[in-house]
């Protein structure tokens, strides 16, 4: 394989599996482990974690190079960076340049609905599937960068978020409110949907601004966030 195919095949691994949460956040990235992860030289390894380290999906601690773990003051900025690209995507469907796809967005509709009847429980497979219906209604707007960007924001809120859902009725809100979002965008009722994606969003930002704080004085949420 050319070198330059080799170094974006590693990158993008290695994107995946930060951007998944299959690496854990308390993990040091280590060039030698990836390497062996990976089965490629170290020299890939050590470029693909210099262009995360610029991405923002990694972080530079004492003893090496770490999955990115979120200020307590960063989290504000994330969540509105991520408003801004989920309400782009409905504000350029309104401004009539394409139709949010059906084919891509109902079926994930669909199946918020059948969740509603049997509501999964309240642990970090819920806040992947969370995270799966906003990438989706956004990618269903025609816009795959804007999705991709919104990917890396989510990839840097979600280790404080995984503790954002501690009730059943926080799943249920959740699974109404995607259900209402969704529904809404396809009927192109685009002036509600802002509004209660909005709102929805500002649920979550205000949730996982409280479990942050409340992380820095509880040992089992303490790495998740850091002060």
């Amino acid at each position: 394989m050319p070198r330059r195919d080799l170094r974006e095949k590693v990158y993008l691994s290695l994107r995946r599996d930060l951007v998944s949460g299959a690496i854990p956040a308390t993990e040091r990235l280590g060039e030698e482990r990836l390497a062996e992860l990976y089965g490629v030289s170290r020299t890939p390894v050590r470029e693909a974690l210099a262009r995360l380290l610029a991405d923002g999906l990694v972080m530079r601690g004492d003893d090496g190079l770490y999955p990115y773990r979120p200020h307590v003051g960063d989290l504000a900025d994330l969540y509105e960076l991520r408003t801004t690209l989920e309400m782009q995507g409905i504000a350029r469907v309104a401004a009539g340049s394409v139709p949010h796809d059906p084919h891509m967005l109902g079926p994930v509709v669909e199946q918020w609905k059948r969740l509603r009847t049997t509501p999964p429980e309240p642990d970090v497979d819920f806040v992947t599937q969370d995270e799966l219906f906003h990438v989706t209604l956004l990618r269903s707007a025609g816009n795959r960068a804007l999705a991709d960007a919104l990917e890396t924001v989510n990839a840097r809120i979600r280790p404080v978020r995984m503790f954002g859902y501690v009730a059943r009725d926080s799943v249920v809100d959740t699974i109404d409110e995607h259900i209402a979002i969704g529904e809404a965008v396809l009927a192109g009722k685009f002036d509600a949907s802002r509004a209660l994606l909005s709102s929805h969003i500002d649920l979550s930002q205000n949730v996982v601004i409280d479990r942050a704080t409340q992380a820095l004085s509880m040992a089992r949420f303490a790495l998740s966030v850091q002060n």
